[in-house]
């Protein structure tokens, strides 16, 4: 079993940065592959990014990619999403969820354990 909880959302302006972290429970964090997804208010959930259990292997979306960064550090069980040059568009809640499928899928019914949201607002 792991328990994910998300942390780091918030309201930004338009061109500003969040990072949000996803910290896990468990001891076997590293042998899962980890995503991030989205969900805006009437949107179905969507995949932003996903990274390998070793970390070497993401994959973005690409309405996401060269501005947001997927990395995780197995030492201290976490995901992060460092968010950068945000847009309105990007407004959402943010979902880390955690997969025994490697290298990370886009699939949402991939993924076995999913945190609470963590809200993301980007003003104009």
């Amino acid at each position: 079993q792991v328990q994910l909880v998300e942390s780091g959302g918030g309201l930004v302006q338009a061109g500003g940065s969040l990072r949000l972290s996803c910290a896990a429970s468990g001891r076997t964090f590293s042998s899962h592959a980890m995503g991030w997804f989205r969900q805006a208010p009437g949107k179905e959930r969507e995949f932003v990014a996903g990274i390998g259990r070793s970390g070497v292997n993401s994959n973005y979306a690409g309405f996401v990619k060269g501005r947001f960064t997927i990395s995780r550090d197995n030492a201290k069980n976490t995901v992060y999403l460092q968010m950068d040059s945000l847009k309105p568009e990007d407004t959402a809640v943010y979902y880390c969820a955690a997969s025994l499928w490697d290298p990370p899928s886009r699939v949402s019914t991939s993924y076995n354990y999913w945190g609470q949201g963590t809200q993301v607002t980007v003003s104009s």
